[in-house]
């Protein structure tokens, strides 16, 4: 099957303890950075670097007009445009989710954004036209007694975005969960597709 839209929240690589904090119960290194906040630590799940997401085969499972999301963070902004060539994709828009800060992640601006390329490949049409490019839709899953649980998982609000713009079939990858009508890949969801590397 070739899908007409893909939606893709790689594990890019903050390995070096950069961008995220997870809570005292995940954290290993307990130093401080200059401004005296908490360093943050390691995503608790594998990380891949710019090179090996940028050569998975995700053109070879996309339609010849096909839509893509791509989430990325500020440190990966720069390098999410270079995925979306690798993957064969053209970027369009940089969506934007604007969320109320929480937690001390950042430098001098503290963190409280992420990115999403939507690219085209071909000339697919869209549903319809959304109303804006940035959002500010509530975070999801967190909860105290496991911060790191719900760690980047996306709003329910940004796939019925997706549904509502761009047309089926749908496959996630990197997907946590499942969702009703979509294909899956990922080490957290059901796999519906085989994923080799270019």
């Amino acid at each position: 099957m070739k899908y007409r839209t893909i939606v893709a929240d790689p594990p890019w690589d903050h390995s070096d303890g950069t961008g995220y904090s997870y809570g005292e119960k995940h954290r290993s290194d307990q130093g401080k950075t200059r401004s005296g906040v908490p360093r943050s630590t390691a995503p608790p799940y594998p990380v891949l670097s710019v090179g090996a997401i940028s050569e998975l085969a995700v053109g070879d499972l996309a339609a010849e007009d096909a839509h893509l999301y791509l989430w990325t963070t500020q440190r990966y902004l720069r390098a999410s445009f270079e995925v979306v060539t690798a993957w064969d994709f053209k970027v369009s828009s940089t969506l934007v989710w604007c969320k109320a800060p929480k937690g001390f992640m950042g430098g001098a601006f503290r963190s409280s954004v992420e990115f999403c390329q939507f690219a085209r490949r071909g000339s697919p049409a869209h549903k319809q036209q959304a109303s804006a490019q940035w959002f500010t839709w509530p975070r999801s899953g967190y909860t105290q007694r496991d911060p790191a649980a719900a760690h980047s998982a996306k709003p329910p609000a940004f796939y019925d975005l997706v549904e509502a713009t761009s047309p089926g079939p749908y496959l996630e990858l990197f997907a946590r969960r499942q969702r009703l009508g979509w294909d899956t890949w990922g080490n957290e969801a059901l796999e519906h597709v085989t994923l080799g590397t270019v």
